[in-house]
């Protein structure tokens, strides 16, 4: 009678190391922690493309700042070259040289003027951008936020169910002889659903749910424990 009090409390203990292995995969699985990825994954790609977009702008302000000032100092040059054209006073030599002079000087000058209005530009587009990616980024920040928060409430549940089964769990385990504890938990890391116990039921294992002969069962109970012929769960009748 003993033995088979044992043997009922291990078979407790199998339905409640089930129970825990269910919510184990339950905490890992959760639909939201998908989606949290994906929404995590978009979330950091916009931040990235900012951060891309920001460190291009930044270079696009700094080549203004240096074209513009180069500018400036090319504008004063050329008015200079201009007030000693206009002066008068040169001779016709100098006078034409310092005409190829202030044409190339306003050559020179018109393309950095260009290049200024690129830069202004390149510098708008990407502040607009990054004003998009800001907003994208806010609304994602959001979406990631509250998977995260229904993940962590559920986990929460989950977690409270399984601290109830491990103190249920450690109310049974000593009730149960050690060397039955032993071959339990070896035979739990061997099979792939962690099935060690099943109740022989009108002689079908409950852990590979296969039917034993009345030859077949009178060979398991010889065993001791009773271990099922087909999958070698230990067999509580």
């Amino acid at each position: 009678m003993e033995e088979m009090r044992t043997l009922a409390d291990l078979l407790d203990l199998q339905a409640v190391d089930s129970e825990i292995d269910r919510l184990l995969q339950d905490r890992q699985q959760l639909p939201a922690l998908t989606s949290y990825k994906a929404a995590h994954d978009e979330w950091q790609s916009l931040v990235d493309e900012r951060t891309r977009i920001a460190a291009t702008a930044k270079q696009h302000e700094l080549d203004l700042d240096k074209t513009s000032g180069e500018l400036e100092i090319a504008e004063a040059k050329l008015a200079a070259e201009q007030n000693r054209l206009y002066a008068g006073g040169l001779s016709a030599r100098d006078a034409d040289y310092m005409r190829r002079e202030v044409e190339m000087l306003g050559r020179k000058n018109e393309a950095m003027e260009e290049e200024v209005l690129q830069l202004m530009e390149q510098r708008d587009n990407a502040s607009e951008a990054i004003g998009v990616l800001d907003a994208k980024i806010r609304v994602a920040s959001i979406a990631k936020d509250e998977l995260e928060r229904e993940i962590t409430e559920s986990w929460k549940g989950i977690d409270a169910e399984l601290a109830r089964k491990e103190t249920r769990k450690t109310d049974i385990l000593p009730m149960i002889e050690q060397d039955l504890l032993d071959l339990y938990d070896r035979l739990r890391e061997q099979k792939d659903d962690g099935l060690a116990v099943g109740r022989l039921a009108e002689g079908t294992c409950g852990a590979c749910h296969l039917r034993l002969t009345a030859a077949e069962q009178l060979e398991a109970q010889r065993s001791d424990p009773p271990r099922c012929i087909h999958c070698r769960a230990i067999l509580v009748p």
